[in-house]
């Protein structure tokens, strides 16, 4: 996908959203791979995208569920 076409969509790479949220990178990256955060596309270079309003809302309840909530990454995915 053209960096052109990701804009459009509002697709935006680990380290925009990572910086957007004041989170690090690599907790994006495990939110991945545990199935909390869908990746919405691949860049031409092979990079995740997400989509970041959705991401964004996605990251505050995980963030909602863990804190508050004290709920386990098991829990996190059946509220999602």
């Amino acid at each position: 996908m053209s960096a052109k076409a990701a804009s459009k969509l509002h697709l935006v790479k680990i380290g925009e959203m990572a910086t957007k949220y004041q989170i690090l990178p690599s907790t994006i990256n495990f939110y991945t791979r545990e199935g909390l955060l869908p990746e919405d596309a691949r860049s031409i270079g092979g990079y995740r995208l997400y989509h970041r309003e959705r991401t964004l809302k996605l990251l505050r309840k995980i963030e909602m569920l863990q804190d508050k909530k004290r709920f386990s990454i098991k829990e996190i995915k059946k509220n999602i």
